[in-house]
């Protein structure tokens, strides 16, 4: 089965070839801001995200046949895991969602090549708004503000179930916590095949990360948002971009900080370790969902390279569980393994109503 994977970024779109389970080409298109400043919405950039990848793909010499093509999906409304065949209900929902965001291109770049070809399937799988939790999870403290899914739900099911292939165990009969430390940090109870909690970990709740602000004290929020000090978009920023890392450090490099470490800073000291304190602490929080019945603990993303923060992290969490560590996060691999579970019907294809 030949496939291609199609992760549009917002300053990149990631593109690779896989023939079965096995990558022939990966690609990366750097976009320059300059390059983009003329398209008003993401929507916009459609056109000319898809010439690109045509080019790639030609001055490459790969022939343009597929029995797949398989983009990230976006921001849509909530639903739960699996892989979903490209149907005029999810583009209508890719182009008007309310979230400008780049991974909405990919379920159209993939329908927009796909219907080149004959018999060549569109897909997306597992967006970052996967919603599998359980109904009392959703329930915060004010019914206008119920708790939400949006979180690295690909890398988060692609992981769970590496590691259930390796011990030999279904991913279905597992009782997992899964956490994926990246620029945003999630942190999920996954129960027999299920993501039953997870934090929003887009904009305002969990751990803070390298580029987010985690939960913050409400009533100091409120305070702030009515200072008059800051506008409503400066506000998201220090919530989501400007915030965690970056806003305590001037950094989201884990190696800068920790290069900063070595040379005597305390504070840059202090303020990894208070994340590495919540992000064990939002694992300690899982380990309740799952009545304290922990099968595995799995670190992934980009940070569990870092020998320092896994070490630390699993200082305090080993108690309740072994831990795994998958270091980094294979977008690619993760789509181009859905698009082939639907191809050998090893995963239902999903209906986006």
């Amino acid at each position: 089965m030949k496939i291609l994977a199609i992760n549009p970024g917002s300053t990149s779109t990631k593109i690779a070839v896989y023939e079965d389970k096995v990558s022939v080409w990966v690609h990366t298109i750097r976009h320059d801001v300059e390059e983009l400043l003329p398209y008003a919405t993401v929507t916009d950039q459609f056109d000319f995200r898809k010439s690109l990848i045509i080019d790639a793909l030609k001055n490459a010499g790969i022939s343009f046949t597929f029995d797949a093509i398989i983009g990230r999906g976006g921001v849509i409304k909530p639903i739960p895991s699996g892989v979903y065949e490209v149907n005029n209900t999810l583009i209508h929902d890719l182009k008007c969602s309310n979230r400008q965001h780049a991974s909405n291109l990919g379920g159209l770049i993939a329908y927009e090549l796909a219907i080149l070809l004959s018999n060549c399937k569109a897909y997306i799988a597992d967006p970052v708004v996967v919603d599998e939790l359980d109904d009392i999870v959703r329930i915060s403290g004010s019914p206008l503000l119920p708790r939400v899914s949006i979180f690295h739900a690909l890398n988060h099911k692609a992981v769970a179930r590496r590691y259930a292939h390796e011990q030999g165990v279904q991913y279905e009969e597992q009782n997992l916590i899964v956490c994926h430390l990246g620029g945003g940090i999630s942190v999920a109870a996954h129960r027999k095949g299920k993501i039953v909690d997870v934090n929003n970990a887009l904009d305002g709740e969990g751990p803070f990360s390298p580029e987010r602000a985690g939960t913050l004290p409400a009533g100091e929020l409120v305070n702030l948002c009515f200072s008059g000090q800051f506008t409503q978009e400066e506000l998201h920023k220090m919530i989501c971009g400007k915030a965690g890392l970056a806003a305590h450090l001037g950094t989201t490099n884990i190696i800068e900080v920790e290069n900063r470490i070595r040379e005597g800073d305390k504070y840059a000291e202090l303020i990894l370790e208070a994340m590495i304190y919540n992000v064990a602490k939002a694992i300690g929080g899982a380990a309740v969902v799952h009545y304290g019945q922990v099968d595995a603990i799995l670190l992934t993303g980009g940070i569990a390279h870092s020998n320092f923060v896994v070490s630390r992290i699993k200082e305090r969490i080993s108690f309740l569980g072994p831990v795994f560590v998958y270091p980094g996060e294979d977008e690619m691999e993760a789509l181009a393994l859905n698009a082939l579970g639907a191809l050998t019907y090893k995963f239902p294809v999903k209906e986006y109503k």
